[in-house]
Parts: structure tokens; sequence; C-alpha cells
């Protein structure tokens, strides 16, 4: 491996040697080249019982989200929204009970979301940001700080958020918009699998990716080497 660092978003090849091992190219950084002993060790933990049935039942949950066309070899169709993803791979595992961890300013989604699992039949328990309701000057923070600058400002509770879910001994968590940082905490203390519903993104209505679709254009400025 020497010195090598993966390198993954600096390959243009087209047909990867990752995807096509027989006649895929590669470049001189290639991850799976250069990291094959620790790509290795990884390929042991799937065989872990546990972790051998979530890693099949996730990709048989990708091919479900999928239908082919006759006569067109590699041409597909997407069929489900993420929403319907998360149902469906939380039945393929069994899970029963989710654990919803939403953001504030995303609570009338967090009450439709909740709404949604429980028709479907799932046990949620849904834990909002605020809980403990501490004032930002717990951690240190001024006025300055605060998003309104004066009185109390109630800080998100991520670890709060984890650690009630942990005592709710949840199945499976999903987070819907904690902000940059604050999942992070969550994702550190969450006992329970957890996947993402919604990345919050304030500017983009939730939608991380726009500025990356439009990054030569009105986003072009994102990259400091154009």
């Amino acid at each position: 491996m020497g010195n090598c660092d993966g390198k993954c978003g600096h390959c243009g090849f087209a047909k990867r040697m990752c995807m096509f091992p027989e006649d895929g190219s590669k470049p001189e950084v290639c991850t799976t080249v250069n990291f094959a002993e620790t790509l290795e060790k990884a390929a042991q933990e799937y065989q872990e019982p546990e972790m051998k049935k979530f890693a099949a039942a996730a990709s048989r949950q990708e091919r479900a989200c999928y239908e082919t066309i006759p006569g067109r070899p590699g041409v597909t169709i997407p069929l489900k929204p993420r929403i319907v993803e998360i149902m469906e791979f939380c039945e393929k595992m069994g899970y029963e009970h989710i654990g919803l961890a939403f953001c504030g300013g995303l609570h009338s989604e967090g009450m439709a979301v909740t709404a949604i699992f429980e028709s479907n039949g799932f046990k949620v328990t849904s834990v909002m940001c605020k809980i403990g309701a501490k004032d930002k000057s717990w951690l240190g923070l001024t006025d300055e700080d605060k998003i309104v600058e004066s009185g109390h400002e109630t800080m998100c509770n991520p670890i709060g958020q984890a650690m009630v879910l942990n005592a709710a001994k949840t199945d499976f968590n999903v987070v819907l918009g904690l902000c940059v940082g604050h999942d992070s905490m969550f994702f550190k203390y969450a006992e329970a699998p957890t996947t993402v519903l919604v990345a919050k993104d304030r500017l983009l209505g939730h939608n991380p990716l726009a500025a990356v679709y439009a990054g030569n254009t009105y986003y072009r400025y994102l990259n400091k080497n154009k």
C-alpha cells in the first residue's frame, strides 16, 4: 500500500476495474488494488452471521428498487422513494420498532413520517432535537452565538436523542434533518443501526446535491480550482 491514500474521487474511468474486474480500467491510485489487504479484512467482517444477514438484505433492497427493461440490458427504471426503501428494509430484517430522530425545524415532516411508519404497522419512538430544554449558554455560548441573540434558546441535543432511543431499545433508527455535526453526535451515540431519510440543507430545501449538480454554473464558486 505504501503511502497511497484512497483516491476513488479522482478516478475518471467509465468502465472501472472495481465494477468490471476482468477488463475494467484502473488508475495507479486504485483503492481496490492499493488497499487489497485492508479490503480482505473488511470482507471477513461480512462473514459474521448478523452482518452477513444485514448486508444481504441491503443488497436485496437495492435490487428491489429497480425494474429491468426487456431487451435493454443495463438500463433500469427506478421504482421507489427512500421512505419506502426504509420500510421494506426493516421488513426484510424483521425490525418492528423504528426510532425517529428529527430536527425541530422539520417538526411537521417528523409528524408526517411518524404517521406513515405507524400506518404501515411499525412502532415508532420519536425524539425531536430540542429535548431537555437546556439553553445554549450551557455549552459556553454567548448571545452572539445564538440565532435569536437574546433570551433562552434551546440547544440541540443529539446525544439525548440517541440515549432516548437506546433506552427505548429501537431496532432501527432514522435521522430526519439533523444539523451538520449534530447528526455526527447522534451516529456516535446511537446503539441501533441508523439510516438517513433527510439530509438538512436550509438553503436548497433539503436537497444538498442541487449545489453539486449546478457546480459548473450557479455554484461554480464552490470549486476554487475553476
